[in-house]
């Protein structure tokens, strides 16, 4: 891997962790077409990752910061925080049952371009039916416990390559009523601890003296992080515009295209 395909992997992972259109399954498309590229191994990733989870908490720092301190004030605005950290910890529990016990699984489709292209699909029709639904539904509503295990089992689906992580916990919120605005802050901060728990995981499985170059991992990780941001602040105005229809035709294109090329 070199500095080129570093810069690349870095913009595809910020960019495509939080629009709805599956940063994995771009990644794999990516590296299957990037002349001369070899696997860079499990840090590349996990640095990656690393720089989208920063990105997330500089962009909602004054939700993390409050989230923090939920236990420690007494006002009225730390009991709607600690409402919401107690709504994140639920949505980590399917997360991290259903990654934990499939993670084999997982792992041995993401190169698999055909599987792939065809999650890229199912990504298309969960953006296009959520906000189709969307329309139908008149008042927003306060998110309930049911919500947020339904959220967790849908970010747990989104190991899978080609399903989009923001895409399927937004859909899912949406589908149960919540407004945009709020599915999509829930989703991008129920991130932080289940991309946590895959950065741990996927360091203690990392082979000690394997990095060649410094300076790759740095700059990937550097652009990993400025995307992230960007993605974000996009995807926030997209969500309150109600455009998701636009991924959704993105989702059905790519897949499309990559499917008959898998072919």
């Amino acid at each position: 891997m070199n500095l080129l395909h570093a810069i690349v992997l870095g913009l595809l992972q910020g960019l495509t962790e939080f629009l709805p259109v599956s940063s994995s399954g771009h990644l794999v498309i990516a590296q299957h077409f990037l002349p001369g590229f070899d696997q860079p191994g499990v840090l590349f990733d996990v640095l990656l990752h690393a720089g989208t989870m920063a990105a997330v908490l500089v962009y909602f720092r004054y939700d993390c910061r409050n989230l923090a301190l939920a236990y420690f004030r007494p006002h009225k605005e730390a009991r709607h925080y600690r409402r919401l950290l107690r709504l994140l910890i639920l949505a980590s529990i399917p997360t991290a049952i259903i990654g934990l016990t499939f993670k084999d699984f997982f792992v041995g489709v993401f190169h698999n371009l055909t599987m792939v292209s065809m999650m890229l699909l199912v990504t298309g029709g969960l953006l296009y039916f959520s906000e189709r639904y969307r329309h139908k539904v008149t008042q927003d509503k306060k998110m309930r416990s049911m919500d947020a295990l339904i959220a967790g089992v849908a970010q747990a689906g989104a190991i899978m390559p080609g399903i989009s992580r923001s895409g399927s916990t937004i859909s899912a919120l949406l589908f149960q009523g919540v407004s945009g605005e709020t599915a999509a802050r829930f989703s991008f901060l129920m991130a932080l601890p289940a991309v946590l728990g895959a950065t741990l995981i996927s360091l203690l499985e990392w082979p000690a003296g394997t990095v060649t170059d410094i300076s790759v991992y740095v700059i990937g990780t550097a652009m990993a992080f400025l995307s992230g941001l960007a993605s974000i602040h996009m995807l926030m105005g997209i969500v309150r515009r109600r455009r998701l229809y636009a991924f959704a035709l993105y989702c059905w294109f790519m897949g499309g295209v990559f499917f008959a090329i898998s072919l």
